[in-house]
């Protein structure tokens, strides 16, 4: 059975490519991304983040030349979880795009809360951004 998800951005006024080259460096994650969590560290090929359920294996996906930012999350418990976010170029902008899926066993309100902390992390990358 599908999962539901929901699609959320902001614009960005920046340009793609100085948008990907912040964002795409996975020490810029804890920056903005507060739903990450706490720490981050290299651990072979992926990356090994604090988070308050225990420590969690980030996979980033490789550097690309299309704007693709996905990440999936394994918790030390419980499944996988896959992020896709993306810049989207907009003209001499961008867009930032990150597609949040329902967890299983995830009750409305975790879901809305959810895409409320992926909104202002969104929006903490957008001012970072801005602010360069």
């Amino acid at each position: 059975m599908a999962r539901e998800g929901r699609t959320l951005s902001v614009s960005i006024n920046r340009s793609t490519a100085e948008a990907y080259e912040f964002l795409s460096v996975p020490e810029n994650f804890l920056k903005w991304a507060s739903g990450l969590g706490t720490s981050l560290r290299k651990a072979g090929d992926d990356w090994i983040v604090e988070t308050p359920e225990g420590p969690a294996t980030v996979c980033f996906f490789e550097r690309n030349s299309y704007g693709v930012l996905d990440h999936s999350v394994r918790p030390s418990v419980g499944p996988s979880i896959y992020v896709p976010l993306r810049i989207v170029p907009r003209g001499e902008h961008c867009d930032l795009v990150l597609t949040l899926f329902r967890q299983p066993e995830m009750s409305d309100e975790k879901f809305a809360a959810d895409a409320e902390w992926v909104m202002r992390d969104l929006n903490a990358a957008k001012r970072l951004l801005e602010a360069r």
